[in-house]
């Protein structure tokens, strides 16, 4: 259970990078990669799905021990909206293409959760 533990505290480390990762390029208002409309939007979608809240809570339940019914109730709160999110940037690709990285290491973890 130690290797889920970790892949959850993983898991939420990258959901606390991403977040940071648009905001700080939704605050570069000069940034001419990601247009800051559709970044915007992705900022309120992480909002509305509280990541930050899933991330918090995913390091602090698996912090010193495993919890694996309240940790898949998480991923899949979070796989929720991801795939809102993924949805979204494939829609808009050419705007938010940066994201698809970040985006498709998020999934891969999602994944590793799936029994």
């Amino acid at each position: 259970m130690d290797f889920e533990r970790q892949k959850a505290i993983m898991l939420a480390e990258n959901i606390t990078s991403f977040i940071k990762f648009v905001n700080q390029r939704h605050e570069n208002k000069n940034n001419f990669r990601l247009h800051s409309d559709k970044l915007y939007q992705i900022k309120l979608l992480t909002e509305e799905y509280k990541f930050q809240i899933i991330a918090e809570e995913l390091l602090r339940i698996n912090q010193f021990d495993w919890d694996g019914k309240y940790t898949y109730y998480l991923v899949d709160q979070f796989q929720n909206g991801m795939n809102i999110i993924d949805e979204y940037v494939q829609n808009h690709y050419n705007d938010l293409f940066l994201l698809t990285a970040r985006i498709h290491t998020l999934k891969n973890l999602i994944v590793s959760f799936n029994k």
